[in-house]
């Protein structure tokens, strides 16, 4: 039980791609909302001294940075927009995509070296646009939008976009090609350090569950039983993160029975490996945490 009485405010996104899978993270580290169904701007989860906020998730960097909240879950392309100093705690391993310069597919546009200061550049992001031109020595006109930057180009906004992207799909049914990339983002566990210092333990223990939750993704447990007399080749066909566990089994033939965590596209021939080998009573269960 970790003694803290003060309450722990971690912001997750409202809407928009990383909501659910930021929920689902916490509710597989028992973190879930106690009211999934009726959510309000602040829920109470299944812990009584950890509440979650739901926010915009380009307004969560500055609140875990100013101290609303002590925790926080969003994107690396947004702390670095917002600027806000906070500390990333756990890469969460999902929501991926890139920010990239994109040109339209028939100008002559083709790479940064193309680029001049009297062109106009069309953004959701021109802290970082501004950042990664003047790396390149380049001033050009920046246009701030808040959404569907890729038709500006089409619209005669600006010449080129700096915008998210993920495949490029959407680039491309625009007519766009990318000429550079200037992020590569990821979601994060990010918090303060005014809270780290102040709410060190309970802070620690969220960071410790959520990451027990990305480290079981992918990942199975694999149990059965094996007589003794079978039991060397089995063994060497278990991968494992430290080599499998083995006991012994209470019955009339000597058996031991056998654990190991393997990644789950292993699963299907090692199955029939180990059947082949003389695995018994095998079970393939779920991991929700590794910690």
């Amino acid at each position: 039980m970790i003694g803290v009485e003060m309450k722990l405010k971690i912001a997750v996104p409202s809407k928009g791609r990383i909501s659910n899978p930021s929920l689902d993270i916490l509710e597989k580290a028992g973190l879930g909302l106690k009211d999934n169904n009726n959510r309000k701007l602040i829920s109470k989860t299944h812990n009584k001294n950890i509440d979650v906020m739901f926010a915009r998730a380009s307004d969560i960097p500055e609140f875990v940075s100013d101290g609303i909240v002590d925790m926080g879950i969003t994107g690396i392309d947004l702390i670095q927009e917002s600027e806000s100093e906070v500390i990333e705690l756990s890469d969460l391993k999902f929501g991926q995509t890139k920010l990239v310069l994109a040109s339209p597919e028939d100008s002559k546009i083709n790479s940064i070296n193309d680029v001049t200061s009297e062109m106009t550049i069309a953004t959701e992001f021109p802290t970082l646009t501004k950042k990664y031109l003047r790396s390149h020595d380049l001033e050009p006109k920046i246009v701030k939008l808040s959404g569907s930057t890729e038709i500006a180009p089409l619209i005669g906004v600006a010449d080129l976009i700096t915008d998210l992207t993920s495949t490029g799909t959407t680039l491309k049914m625009n007519h766009l090609k990318i000429i550079d990339t200037i992020l590569e983002s990821t979601i994060v566990l990010i918090t303060n350090e005014e809270s780290l210092k102040s709410k060190k333990q309970l802070i620690e223990a969220v960071n410790r569950s959520i990451k027990g939750v990305i480290d079981a993704f992918g990942k199975k447990l694999i149990m059965m039983n094996v007589k003794s007399k079978d039991l060397e080749e089995v063994r060497k066909l278990m991968p494992s993160m430290e080599g499998p566990t083995i006991s012994e089994v209470l019955s009339k033939e000597k058996t031991v029975a056998i654990q190991a965590v393997v990644d789950e596209n292993q699963v299907f021939e090692l199955v029939n490996d180990l059947r082949n080998a003389g695995a018994k009573d095998i079970l393939v269960v779920p991991i929700e945490r590794i910690i």
